[in-house]
């Protein structure tokens, strides 16, 4: 439990804003302040749809500071837990300690993976094994240099976040410097007392507000694992993402890759007979994974199922004579470095059991299918829905704040409350007991009645709230769709060559200052590549470098343009000249080969409902609406959004669509968009300071 004592959150606020020079007082925060309060205070969950410009992270922040209690923050992506960590706490930290009697504590809680490993970087006893095409050609390589430079930045890192690096570091360069949950040693590591995850957890522990993302959590909540220090409340921000979080925790596979690791890894630990009993049975599900397609499998055929079932009992009995033999040799025990090897081969073939156990009996609720990563295929299973488990190990044991930009649709709760597990009837509006829109048609007795009188537990009350937006987009804004575009539905090539000639038109009236949010790696990689070479704007590409460093570079630079995917449609907060124009290759529809949404897709059908609203259309409108929202962030912000995507015009469903954007003024010509970007850019102000880059204010946070 925080100590200290608590606070009136208005005053609180009042002192958060006194502390930013020219801070305005805005009446949807202030709404969700006392709302957020009295959520924390009562038990009560909280559902709050916050549109841009309302300060929703400071809404939160100060009620939760001011409460005294123990609060995570789970955002969407390490994209905002950046944002937060960096810009907002440590501003809010000094603004209210004269306030709360107290300085409150801070801690960010991220992925074992996101963590420098002494034993990966330097090659000691505990680490894991290199698949041959991660070997790299000697220091002298590209790849050589960067592990070199990392391993020198080991000895001078107070955190070893990779945020923290002083320079760019591409994905494939910190895989040969970290390791996974699964493949670290655990209390057994030999650099267990240095080590830099360890020791992010450790303070975790003793934070008032401990910052972590979806993933994270929903680990915590769904695998009885504690990664996370206990808590009196959660805040899920951007919590219409949180649902996708859940269903990948909840979810099992099995690959070709990992069943050779486990099977690998287990190879000198188990006799000879279960060690052949394992390849064979590695070899029955290669034979299964090379005959399927990617999509959904609505029944697997009895070769699958027996060769699956054969895998899970196998690697069942080699954990069990793993097991067996830990605890009757002797001589082991002082051995931790083969304790670990041991343990985690355990791990390795528990999790391939487990998977297999799924998959070979799926419940109705869950859907298996295949994906493939390259030449790689993967068998999964994943729950069609998540709401159920959400309702029981979420809401129902700690206070929730739930909250967004984007959280109706069609301006009701009923969606997202259905999505999170919450029971409808239990919600009403804050403001008024029964105020808003009906719960229950009977009336507001009835419901109570219904409520009460169920044989369980009642399901948890909870609140909604929209505060809207302050920000006058008809005046500040603009969106032009680009309708005489071809259909990129149905004529993708000659989409793609005329989107990256009118891109570079766009991006060069604006002079830069241009965030691209495109629908796939292959396309922002490609967008970026027309623009470099039609252009001499410096282009940011989604995993050159980790995010917070690209967002600062991109804050820092009016000319800079900074193109990425999915983590990009939201989070990025980039008030003033540096961005005025965002671009949006296309309307975010999941893809249509994608197999968990082809299973939702048939569930409802088969249930007689509108598979399009309700799988297809509702997370489209949301991100839509998310990226639309990265070009305004401040009263004094303008700029232009431009569709890429005519189908956002032309398609019976557009008109949904744009409902779900905020009330833009609309272009009609390219020539008009042009003429705008070259008069906004003409007249813009300078770039707002971005402050001292991620790496020294992570440094910074670090030794407080």
């Amino acid at each position: 439990m925080a100590g200290g004592r608590a606070v009136e959150a208005l005053q609180a606020l009042d002192a958060a804003l006194a502390a930013v020079p020219g801070a305005q007082q805005r009446p949807g925060q202030r709404a969700m302040v006392e709302a957020v309060a009295a959520a924390l205070r009562s038990g009560e969950h909280l559902l709050v749809q916050a549109g841009t410009g309302t300060g929703k992270s400071l809404a939160y922040l100060v009620p939760a500071l001011a409460s005294g209690k123990r609060v995570v923050v789970a955002t969407a992506t390490k994209a905002l837990q950046a944002q937060l960590v960096d810009k907002d706490l440590p501003r809010l930290v000094t603004a209210l300690a004269p306030v709360l009697g107290r300085t409150p504590t801070l801690a960010l809680a991220k992925g074992r993976s996101n963590y420098l490993c002494l034993q990966q970087a330097h090659g000691g006893p505990g680490a894991r094994d290199d698949e041959p095409d991660s070997l790299f050609d000697g220091p002298a390589s590209s790849l050589g240099t960067s592990v070199v430079r990392l391993r020198e930045w080991a000895q001078d890192t107070e955190t070893g976040d990779r945020d923290e690096v002083p320079f760019p570091v591409t994905d494939r360069a910190w895989r040969q410097v970290s390791v996974s949950a699964r493949e670290c040693l655990g209390a057994r590591c030999p650099s267990r007392v240095e080590c830099f995850a360890e020791k992010a957890r450790e303070s975790a522990k003793e934070a008032d507000v401990v910052v972590a993302n979806h993933t994270l959590l929903a680990l915590d909540v769904f695998t009885g694992v504690s990664v996370l220090p206990e808590r009196d409340a959660v805040v899920l921000d951007e919590a219409h993402e949180f649902v996708s979080s859940v269903t990948d925790a909840l979810s099992h596979e099995l690959s070709s890759g990992e069943v050779r690791r486990a099977v690998a890894s287990a190879a000198e630990l188990v006799g000879s007979t279960t060690s052949d009993r394992l390849e064979s049975a590695r070899d029955g599900l290669e034979g299964v994974l090379g005959t399927l397609a990617p999509g959904w499998i609505p029944a697997l055929d009895r070769h699958a199922l027996d060769s699956v079932a054969l895998l899970g009992r196998v690697a069942v009995e080699a954990c069990g004579e793993i097991t067996r033999d830990l605890s009757a040799d002797g001589d082991l025990a002082g051995d931790d470095v083969e304790l670990a090897r041991r343990e985690r081969a355990r791990a390795a073939l528990t999790a391939v059991a487990d998977a297999a156990r799924e998959i070979g009996t799926p419940s109705v609720s869950s859907a298996v299918y295949a994906t493939a990563d390259g030449s790689s295929t993967r068998l999964r299973v994943s729950p069609l829905r998540v709401g159920g488990a959400l309702g029981t190990r979420l809401f129902g044991e700690t206070t929730v704040i739930a909250t967004s930009a984007t959280l109706t649709l069609g301006g009701s709760f009923r969606h997202v409350a259905q999505q999170l597990g919450l029971v409808w009837p239990a919600g009403s509006a804050v403001g008024a007991e029964r105020a808003g829109e009906p719960h229950d048609a009977r009336g507001p007795a009835a419901a109570d009645e219904a409520l009460e009188s169920e044989d369980e537990d009642p399901p948890p009350r909870w609140r909604h709230l929209d505060v809207g937006s302050p920000f006058d987009y008809r005046r500040q804004s603009q969106l032009w769709v680009a309708r005489s575009l071809p259909d990129p539905g149905r004529r993708a090539v000659s989409w793609a060559r005329e989107v990256d000639a009118l891109l570079a038109e766009l991006v060069q009236a604006a002079g830069g200052r241009t965030l691209g949010l495109f629908s796939s790696t292959a396309a922002a990689a490609r967008a970026a590549a027309a623009v470099r070479a039609a252009t001499d704007l410096p282009v940011l590409l989604q995993g050159d470098d980790s995010p917070g460093a690209l967002q600062h570079a991109f804050a820092s630079d009016a000319r800079t343009c900074l193109f990425g995917t999915r983590s990009f449609w939201q989070g990025v907060d980039t008030p003033g000249s540096a961005c005025q124009l965002v671009v949006i290759d296309r309307i975010p529809f999941g893809h249509v080969d994608d197999p968990l949404s082809q299973a939702r897709l048939a569930a409802a059908a088969d249930a007689g409902r509108n598979g399009f609203l309700e799988v297809t259309l509702p997370p489209a409108a949301v991100l839509l609406a998310q990226g639309a929202g990265r070009l305004v962030r401040s009263p004094a912000d303008r700029g232009i959004v431009v569709v890429l995507d005519p189908r956002l015009e032309t398609a019976g469903y557009g008109r949904t669509l744009l409902d779900t954007l905020p009330p833009f003024y609309r272009a009609r010509s390219k020539e008009s968009v042009l003429a705008s970007l070259r008069a906004v850019d003409a007249t813009a102000p300078e770039v707002l300071p971005a402050g001292p880059p991620p790496s020294q204010r992570r440094r910074a946070l670090a030794r407080t």
